[in-house]
């Protein structure tokens, strides 16, 4: 089921969209240099992880990143520098920007500027990758097919809150992500599950 999108751990996300799309790589345990985009959401370590992204990316590997986060520069690759609401191509494959932030939580302030991102496929929908964050009067808005929403709680929503927003959203596809390693438990992905209406079909792949 999706087997176009893998996750390896945590939010370390893998789509191919006949490119090959990585978001926040992290803890890759082997060394592909497959990556055309690499789309990094905000500057935690669990997010932005140079070790990681050095055994995905090729030479001519594209870097998008809020335009608040300048340390991907350092990899000497190109790097497209992003804002919230923000539509934009790379490699023919269309994007948007979406807020990523706390509510009521220190962690991801909104004034940071970090940010998930939609990734506009012609072949399977209208991928939304949440990023770190709450339910925000923002990615209530989110219109999409497939959601990667995280349920490890603490840093951000939770399984039952998770499931708030893809009840909220209504993709056709909802994938629980950021559990199970640095936060949350591997309990959480049946957690969210089972709170998640019938009509949206949840994929664990975790």
């Amino acid at each position: 089921m999706l087997d176009f999108i893998t996750i390896n751990e945590h939010s370390s996300i893998r789509v191919d969209e006949g490119k090959i799309i990585y978001s926040d790589p992290y803890n890759i345990n082997c060394a592909p240099h497959d990556a055309d985009i690499i789309l990094i959401t905000h500057s935690h370590f669990d997010h932005y992880s140079p070790d990681d992204i050095r055994k995905v990316m090729k030479s001519d590997t594209i870097i998008v990143c809020p335009d608040t986060v300048n340390e991907p520069k350092e990899l000497g690759l190109t790097v497209k520098q992003v804002s919230a609401g923000e539509q934009f191509d790379v490699l023919g494959i269309r994007f948007e920007a979406v807020p990523a932030y706390n509510i009521g939580k220190p962690f991801h302030p909104k004034s940071n500027g970090w940010l998930g991102y939609i990734i506009d496929s012609p072949d399977h929908g209208r991928i939304y990758i949440a990023g770190d964050t709450d339910i925000t009067p923002d990615n209530k808005q989110v219109k999409c097919d497939i959601a990667l929403i995280p349920a490890g709680g603490t840093f951000t929503t939770d399984a039952s809150q998770a499931a708030e927003l893809a009840n909220t959203i209504r993709p056709k596809y909802a994938i629980p992500i950021h559990y199970g390693t640095v936060v949350g438990s591997p309990a959480d992905g049946e957690k969210f599950r089972k709170a998640v209406d019938s009509g949206i079909e949840v994929v664990i792949k975790i």
